[in-house]
């Protein structure tokens, strides 16, 4: 299985010579191959780039066509296809290193029109065709378990990193990405009203002023996916909407596992079932941490300000209640809250040495919590970390005994809210300014969106998977009930 590498930083076009005799050898037409591989070279004006990048993209996306499916290729074949979609991403590259801000300024009227992650992806895949993939050809894609797949969504990781990596698109992105979603301000009106808004993969409920969202995915132990990620936002949003809420509190669900039937857990991290059959986009990554993740710790971001002042948000503190286990995504949301609960005997851990992909933005907040020599060791050795252990205990406030969690919370609101919040904003927007201002922030996110593409779709992920998970095995599961710890 060939490994896609991300293209280096170099001149078009890469090797002619070789990459003619590559593609002649897997039976592809002479004609189109030796137009496809003659040199061409960026010049920095996108009117004069813009043709000749498109037409070469539109040739080569032909001939990866006219091969086989990559399940019934020849190792040629095989070879082939590598060499076409490297050389797709290298031509990708190098446009979007001199016309990513001309690019996006043309999708968003010039900063003006914000678009989410999905949004703004698609719209470059038809304003520019073979920039990126269409909506229809990832959906097609996904039909695929990943080890079949062709990876074409790497060139959605190298548009989003050029543009994060540009100060006044990758903070457009940002505030884009920390608005409300449609889907909270459809149901705000009916959660005002009634205290209680069920998304399915996540509830809210408002008791007091105290707003509760519990994560629900019993069957994969409340493991996090594409399915998951959009209702969790919206349970978020309607937190930090609800003008009588003063402060959230996050919890997992019960779950029926037979290890944890009726007991409540935190998170399993992401359902690696689901990404080893391909069910897994890489857009789930990158949506994540812009919305999801940095709503719980910067807040919602204004319509009319937040551009121009990242930090202007609207924001309140959260509190993180951990029962059984926070692995992988869960460890990472316990970085961005501001009180953390847990169970005695409780575990934490990224285990992202025998998945094979990068944990999220813990890679920029873990060693803040633990050091950067036990931050290396969980990130890159697979380290847990046990609540009531001195080491354990960095990660948390609070180390609750069993069957006493609500107890627990309500202990731990009162003490948040007991003498007003008035500045709680305030003084998460001055720790964030200190620890990790909104530019610090993208430029983490321009290296992780480059990199987990590549790490996304590699053969060393399948490989751990099915060494470590036994994911082979695996099915996705049509209902809630789960026999399977390890998702």
């Amino acid at each position: 299985m060939s490994q896609r590498a991300l293209p280096p930083p170099a001149p078009l076009p890469g090797s002619p010579t070789l990459l003619t005799g590559e593609l002649l050898g897997a039976g592809l037409p002479e004609d189109g191959v030796r137009r496809f591989a003659e040199a061409f070279a960026i010049s920095g004006e996108l009117g004069t780039d813009l043709g000749p990048a498109t037409s070469r993209l539109e040739l080569g996306q032909t001939l990866v066509e006219r091969l086989p499916a990559k399940p019934r290729r020849t190792e040629l074949e095989q070879q082939a296809a590598a060499a076409l979609l490297h050389a797709l991403d290298e031509i990708r590259a190098a446009l979007l290193r001199c016309h990513a801000g001309s690019i996006y300024a043309s999708l968003t009227a010039d900063h003006t029109t914000p678009l989410r992650v999905d949004e703004l992806v698609y719209l470059a895949a038809d304003r520019y065709p073979g920039l990126l993939p269409t909506r229809a050809a990832v959906t097609a894609e996904r039909a695929h378990q990943l080890k079949d797949k062709d990876g074409i969504e790497v060139a959605q990781g190298l548009f989003l990193s050029a543009v994060m990596a540009l100060p006044r698109p990758g903070t457009h992105l940002a505030h884009a990405m920390l608005l409300p979603t449609p889907g909270a301000l459809e149901r705000l009106e009916d959660f005002r009203r009634s205290g209680i808004a069920d998304l399915g993969t996540a509830r809210v409920e408002r008791r007091g002023t105290v707003g509760h969202v519990e994560l629900s995915n019993p069957g994969y132990l409340n493991a996090e996916d594409d399915t998951t990620l959009e209702a969790q936002e919206i349970a978020v949003d309607l937190v930090l909407l609800d003008p009588d809420i003063e402060i959230g509190v996050l919890r997992g669900g019960t779950v029926d596992h037979p290890l944890y039937a009726g007991r409540h857990v935190f998170s399993a991290g992401i359902n690696l079932t689901l990404l080893y059959h391909g069910q897994l986009t890489y857009l789930f990554y990158i949506s994540r941490e812009l919305g999801l993740v940095n709503k719980l710790y910067r807040g919602l971001a204004g319509a009319n300000r937040g551009i121009h002042e990242p930090e202007a948000t609207h924001e309140k503190p959260w509190i993180a209640a951990v029962e059984a286990f926070a692995i992988g995504g869960g460890c990472q949301l316990l970085l961005v809250v501001d009180h953390v609960l847990a169970e005695r005997g409780a575990f934490f851990n990224l285990p992202a040495r025998r998945e094979g992909i990068i944990p999220g933005a813990a890679n920029l907040r873990l060693p803040r919590f633990v050091g950067d020599r036990l931050a290396r060791q969980a990130i890159l050795g697979g380290r847990e970390f046990f609540a009531g252990t001195p080491e354990g205990d960095l990660l948390c406030d609070e180390v609750v005994e069993p069957g006493t969690m609500d107890g627990a919370i309500d202990h731990a609101v009162a003490g948040l809210t007991g003498s007003g919040l008035v500045s709680a904003g305030a003084n998460r927007k001055a720790l964030r300014a200190g620890q990790e201002p909104l530019a610090s922030f993208l430029a983490y996110m321009a290296v992780y969106a480059r990199e987990q593409a590549s790490c996304h779709f590699s053969p060393a992920l399948i490989r751990n998977l099915e060494q470590n998970w036994n994911a082979q095995e695996r099915r996705p599961r049509p209902s809630p009930a789960s026999d399977d710890r390890s998702v």
